[in-house]
């Protein structure tokens, strides 16, 4: 799920709460356990990477930096601050999830119409998109690759394969350097990271071979539903 549309989260997360985690482990775990996934994903996207390096590193180093902040923000402020404004996260993420339907068809009408590709990095305010999207990841992390995908299909006009590609790319740098203060500085639960971990890299290399071709609807109606339950977890 994460190769392919982002907001793998959104199903992990949850499973963890409903193991009796609670959320600040069971966020530093679950994104620990994701960065094999991130790294699965992109050597899948591997052929789509092709002729974007320089992007891939500039965007990159906005999501390092965003995902850095993000991950000191979850490790200095108060858990019960993490507890009360995930659900909110989540709302927000879902909101994403059923949205993007409506900003990839934006983006693929746009590309039609302006045919060309634009500048190659993007500019300060696609920078400015990234670095933030890379504050939430670091942060809690849902969705963060449908804020991608969205951003970069309005400031691209490459083929969408290619934009979901540099999102692999983006999200796995975010996804690693909050895993490597969270090693650091934070309490893991090495056997939920090692479960999720082992999952993700076998997913990621699903999602980049055969993801393709499933229904986004189905995908979409699942993340809503695990996220609408997670929501109710966190608020009971």
């Amino acid at each position: 799920m994460n190769t392919v549309v982002g907001s793998g989260t959104l199903l992990t997360f949850p499973t963890l709460l409903a193991f009796g985690y609670s959320p600040v482990l069971a966020n530093v775990s679950n994104t620990i356990g994701l960065v094999p996934g991130s790294v699965s994903g992109a050597y899948g996207y591997r052929a789509e990477l092709t002729g974007q390096r320089r992007r891939a590193l500039t965007l990159g180093v906005c999501s390092v930096l965003g995902g850095v902040l993000g991950a000191v923000l979850l490790l200095h402020l108060p858990a019960s601050a993490f507890q009360d404004v995930v659900p909110v996260l989540i709302g927000l993420a879902l909101v994403l999830v059923i949205a993007q339907p409506r900003v990839g068809a934006w983006a693929a009408r746009r590309r039609e119409t302006k045919g060309t590709a634009e500048r190659e990095a993007g500019g300060p305010l696609l920078w400015f998109g990234v670095f933030a999207t890379g504050v939430y990841g670091g942060y809690f992390g849902a969705a963060q690759g449908v804020l991608l995908l969205a951003m970069l299909g309005i400031a691209f006009t490459d083929p969408l394969q290619r934009i979901n590609a540099v999102k692999n790319i983006l999200a796995g740098l975010v996804n690693g350097v909050a895993a490597i203060l969270f090693i650091i500085l934070s309490h893991v639960s090495w056997t939920a990271a090692g479960l999720i971990a082992l999952g993700s890299v076998l997913g990621g290399q699903i999602g980049a071979r055969v993801g393709r071709k499933l229904p986004p609807a189905v995908l979409r109606g699942v993340i809503v539903c695990v996220g609408v339950a997670a929501i109710v977890k966190l608020l009971a």
